[in-house]
């Protein structure tokens, strides 16, 4: 089986006068209009994107002709351009649409009838002409030319903008962002806009840049082209880079000559845009944000350690006799020996794999605790891990982000050092996934009497952030830390737990052993025997449900061949799954035929084929009930990179896409969904913090860039009850074996030490 591409509609040319604005949303530019189209009898139905459009005007597009089963026949556009009308009867309806405030129908026809095909040049080089016609007086004047004035400034910056290669829905966010100064903000510096719009990177900043004749070899693109390179190492987990490595990547990128990006690199320093530090001996460079963050992480911690804490006096050996007892449970010797050194630490790290026991642990710690009527605070980095962490300890738990509660007036967190937590104990689950940014916001809330409990794997892969905080903090011997590694009874009876272990120590997976293909006397209870009148007929049985399989598949097309069955098919059949909400696909690469786009436009043809309407941007194609990722945070709606939800409507004459988060519904306008993926299939990193009922990996050869122990182990750590790896054996091998990834750059250590 290979993957079917799929295969771009033509795009074709569109020419009309608008006769109806049915929506238009000022805030995304997303318009369904009415248009009169030359040599069709019925008005035309057309969606698309712009700042303003009105009655009257004359649209020039590009896009295809799609049905909808709601609406039927519209022209969806790509591009989408309004030219003022040239008719009388055009600039009537133009003028009278509401628009230009001040102006109704009533007026529009008069103005159209005292000065014609010419209103507009009076409107714009006459305006004191206005004041001839009867009923208007000078404050309406005033109005009508102020009116006018902002739209031509609109018009102007999106004209200037779609001229430089910006679509409509960029430009729009631009224009946003920037108001009426757009236009000479970015001719000023437009790498600017990589650093203050969503969605543009420096490459289309770049793009812009070169339109407008910025030289590539000018130092405004070199100290851009640098800063760029250091973002996207933090992208790759670093907090840093060596001063090498940055003169290396910046000019394989940027195509400058190394004295220009040396000179490029000190006048960032100078302007503390970047700060210099050595690490190991070595001149490195960071991003600001990324040095205070390290810098802010190490001090509290530090703080944090110090004095007084709640539970100071708590007799260890009495408190776990009677945790034993209110629990009923008999705690390990490893366990008694944590909560005592847990009651008797400000600051602790609990680190293990799954099933060694942290959830008792953590448990007991905190019955102990909160019997001394002490306030405890339990958070997580994604909402379903703040949703487990609550039905673990059966207390409340929220996410990093809204216990610190972001204020969108401000752009900050509400808690912060100058308003801290109002709590005692402080407890992090899932650290691992927690970046230096975030966990120095986290930190600086946490008032000095509280104490910290940080709980995490610290074998899973790092955070999808910069930094390998819960690492870094481990190996720094700062902060005392428990590493729980025994496997409990109950645990061993999953060969899930037994085989992450096994893959966390570079020993190979456990597989269940395979019936003979040959049935005889010794291997009759692999087999069924079915008598009929005449005949005896031996058939193999389906053989006992196990929670960990390898399927071996030799090329990516039978892999991938073999994963759509599973996931379609034989898991939903066998174990009575439902293949979207409780089948999770994790592969390690975003890119190729394995990689995660590839896989959700496969599966998503296969698991939600029919339903309508469907509509198309970024790159993704998006339908009710289609399985989704958020890919960056969005602190306004509260939901956060990595977060799952479910498409539950699409309303395209509202512009608009509602979508279940965890019980909530938050509803995003059209050019938001670039903030979205499909969430069939996701790469590993992604599914942090998250547990699915069925995990199924894909695993090959083409993946050896990425084929690392904590990959593997992470992805096999995520599945409740059923793990299904489809691959080479060759690649497992690689995997399980591998730890060959370059450590991330950071001195969180050193700052700790």
């Amino acid at each position: 089986m290979t993957f079917s591409p799929v295969t771009p509609q033509p795009v074709e040319h569109l020419q009309g006068s608008i006769e109806r604005v049915t929506f238009h949303s000022p805030e995304t530019g997303f318009c369904v209009l009415r248009v009169k189209v030359r040599g069709q009898r019925d008005l035309v139905t057309v969606i698309g994107s712009a700042p303003s459009v009105a009655s009257g005007e004359y649209i020039e597009a590009q896009g295809q002709w799609t049905i909808d089963r709601t609406h039927g026949l519209q022209f969806k556009t790509e591009q989408l351009r309004t030219v003022p009308p040239t008719t009388r009867e055009g600039i009537e309806k133009y003028l009278g649409s509401g628009m230009i405030k001040g102006i109704g129908e009533h007026f529009a026809k008069k103005l159209v009838a005292a000065f014609g095909e010419q209103v507009f040049d009076v409107i714009e080089n006459n305006p004191e002409r206005l004041l001839e016609l009867s009923g208007i007086g000078k404050k309406r004047h005033d109005q009508v030319v102020k009116a006018w004035a902002e739209q031509k400034v609109v018009r102007d910056i999106m004209v200037f903008l779609q001229s430089h290669g910006v679509g409509t829905a960029r430009a729009v966010r631009i224009y946003k962002t920037y108001g009426d100064d757009a236009i000479e903000k970015v001719l000023e510096n437009p790498y600017q806009l990589a650093l203050d719009i969503h969605g543009i990177g420096f490459k289309s900043a770049d793009t812009i840049a070169q339109h407008i004749g910025i030289p590539k070899d000018s130092l405004i693109r070199a100290r851009a082209g640098v800063r760029h390179v250091l973002q996207e190492l933090s992208s790759e987990g670093h907090c840093a880079s060596r001063y090498t490595t940055l003169l290396t990547q910046a000019e394989q990128l940027l195509d400058i000559p190394e004295p220009i990006l040396s000179q490029a690199i000190q006048a960032e320093l100078d302007e503390n845009q970047l700060i210099a530090e050595n690490i190991n001996n070595e001149s490195c460079v960071f991003l600001p944000a990324l040095y205070r963050a390290e810098q802010g992480t190490a001090n509290h911690l530090k703080r944090l350690m110090q004095g007084f804490y709640s539970w100071q006096g708590i007799d260890p050996q009495q408190a776990i006799a009677w945790v034993e007892e209110k629990n009923a449970i008999a705690l390990s010797h490893s366990q008694k020996q944590a909560i005592h050194l847990a009651l008797q630490s400000k600051v602790l790290v609990i680190t293990g794999g799954p099933g060694v026991g942290k959830t008792t642990l953590v448990n007991s710690i905190l019955k102990i605790i909160s019997a001394k009527n002490l306030r405890i605070t339990l958070c997580a980095p994604t909402g379903r891990a703040a949703k487990r962490l609550s039905e673990s300890t059966q207390r409340d738990a929220l996410t990093i982000h809204r216990l610190l509660a972001f204020d969108p007036q401000t752009g900050n967190f509400r808690h912060n050092a100058d308003n801290p937590l109002p709590t005692d104990l402080l407890v992090i689950d899932e650290a691992s996934m927690v970046d230096i940014v975030l966990m120095n916001q986290l930190l600086r809330a946490v008032p000095d009497p509280a104490g910290v409990l940080i709980v995490g794997d610290v074998d899973q892969l790092p955070s999808v952030g910069p930094g390998t905080v819960l690492a870094d903090i481990i190996n720094s011997r700062a902060v005392p830390v428990v590493r729980l590694t025994e496997i409990f009874r109950q645990a061993e009876a999953s060969q899930i737990i037994v085989n992450a272990h096994r893959v966390n120590k570079g020993i190979m997976p456990k597989l269940p052993e395979k019936p003979s293909q040959k049935p005889d006397k010794a291997q009759t209870n692999n087999y069924q025997v079915q008598e009929t009148v005449t005949t005896y007929q031996i058939t193999p049985a389906e053989p006992p449900l196990q929670d960990f399989y390898l399927i071996t598949a030799e090329t990516p097309e039978d892999i991938g061949a073999k994963l759509l069955h599973v996931v379609t098919e034989r898991i939903p059949r066998r174990f009575h799954y439902d293949p979207i909400r409780d089948i999770q696909v994790l592969t390690p690469m975003q890119r190729g035929g394995l990689g995660a786009r590839s896989l959700n436009i496969e599966l998503q043809q296969r698991l939600n084929p029919t339903n309508t309407p469907r509509i198309e941007r970024f790159g993704w194609t998006f339908a009710p009930q289609d399985k989704i990722i958020q890919t960056v945070n969005n602190y306004e709606k509260e939901i956060f990179n990595g977060d799952m939800g479910t498409i539950q409507e699409i309303d395209e004459v509202a512009g608009e896409v509602a979508i279940l988060f965890d019980g909530r519904l938050v509803v995003y306008a059209l050019d938001e969904l670039d903030e979205i993926s499909l969430a069939y299939a996701t790469s590993v990193h992604k599914s942090q913090g998250s547990e699915y009922p069925c995990v199924v990996i894909p695993i090959a050869m083409q993946h050896f860039m990425l084929l690392e122990r904590n990959l593997i182990y992470t992805a096999i750590t995520r599945a409740k009850s059923l793990v299904v790896l489809i691959g080479q054996t060759q690649a497992l091998a690689m995997a399980v074996k591998g730890q060959k990834a370059e450590k991330r750059l950071t001195n969180l250590v050193s700052r700790l030490g």
